[in-house]
């Protein structure tokens, strides 16, 4: 018997918590860099308001990440994470980045143009390393379609 789940309408926020080498250092780039509100926080950890999601940075000086799969002829990161946005605010966080003058591990680019999943994405890393990707479908109904 298969296992179904069912999406549920309303997204429940994630908690995430991940690995930083300099707590200050990272704590200025989801703020200032990424615009994150910061909540609690103690000598060793730092929460974030992450697009509405709660993510945590733990000081670990034993961060290290460097792996990747080649997935349309670049390599993506792995382990990453980050969030979906709306096409539009995604385009004016892409400038907002660049401005910034961020380095990318892959520059914003469109992936499947004219075809089913049609997608913006783009890939960076916090000072510690962590990648992030932003991504943004063109049709949000098509987020898992194949």
């Amino acid at each position: 018997m298969e296992l179904k789940i069912q999406i549920i309408k309303k997204l429940s926020p994630f908690h995430l918590a991940i690995p930083v080498n300099n707590l200050e250092q990272n704590r200025i780039f989801y703020k200032e860099v990424l615009g994150c509100f910061e909540g609690r926080s103690g000598d060793h950890w730092v929460d974030f308001d992450f697009f509405g999601h709660q993510l945590v940075i733990h000081l670990d000086h034993n961060t290290k990440n460097e792996n990747s799969n080649p997935v349309d002829g670049k390599d993506v990161p792995i382990p990453h994470f980050g969030v979906i946005l709306e096409w539009k605010i995604f385009q004016e966080f892409a400038k907002k980045l660049k401005k910034r003058k961020i380095e990318f591990i892959i520059e914003p680019y469109i992936r499947f143009k004219g075809c089913t999943g049609e997608q913006s994405t783009m890939f960076l890393k916090d000072p510690s390393g962590n990648a992030l990707e932003f991504k943004s479908f063109k049709e949000p109904s098509q987020i898992f379609a194949k």
